[in-house]
């Protein structure tokens, strides 16, 4: 009769906690290695899918360009728009076009704050508007062609990092979430384009 090597009830019942928190961190450095692995892959697979879109289609760095204007930031990782700007293009055909005509009436102002920016493309060229939507639900909601592209890395996380984390991240220890959250000050700015129809997105 062959031996059975799977440990009784009574085995582990007297494993020290010791033991038993060593088994524990054992398993967790495992998993953790396989995805850090995974992760070190999947940076690499961005990073050289964005390094080689750019190359090949001087349109991302056109629009990484309009992008800093819009969002009011000198930085914005440069793979997170690489995959916005397919999906944009990928979704609606005009879209390029629309990017590139944005690009040409920055050039003529830099000094134009977003909310200007917005106003003198719209003003423009009425369509243009539509293609600013885009950008910055890319950007500030992770979505582009109607897929998830980032999630913890979208805007509307960052802006309120202070304040609120990213759903399913934990913010502290047991009931963190009993303590009064810090006040946040009420916006005080005003749109810069002008009102659009109400969309019902689909949950």
């Amino acid at each position: 009769m062959a031996r059975d090597n799977h440990h009784s009830p009574a085995d582990l019942h007297r494993s020290s906690p010791n033991a038993m928190r060593m088994n524990r961190l054992m398993r967790m450095t495992r998993r953790d290695a396989l995805l850090m692995g995974m992760g070190t892959i999947a940076a690499y697979g961005i990073a050289g899918a964005a390094s080689t879109g750019s190359a090949a289609d001087p349109g991302i760095e056109q629009f990484m360009e309009v992008s800093r204007c819009l969002t009011d930031r000198s930085q914005l990782d440069p793979r997170i728009g690489a995959a916005l700007y397919a999906g944009f293009i990928h979704a609606t055909q005009e879209r390029k076009a629309q990017i590139s005509k944005l690009y040409d009436l920055l050039k003529k102002d830099r000094s134009a704050t977003a909310s200007e920016f917005a106003e003198a493309a719209e003003q423009t060229d009425w369509s243009l508007k539509d293609a600013i939507h885009d950008i910055m639900t890319g950007w500030y909601r992770g979505v582009a062609d109607g897929k998830v592209v980032v999630y913890r890395s979208a805007l509307m996380f960052d802006i309120t990092k202070d304040a609120i984390f990213p759903k399913t991240y934990a913010a502290g220890g047991p009931f963190y979430w009993t303590t009064k959250p810090p006040e946040v000050a009420r916006p005080t700015g005003l749109p810069a384009l002008s009102p659009s129809s109400f969309v019902v997105e689909p949950t």
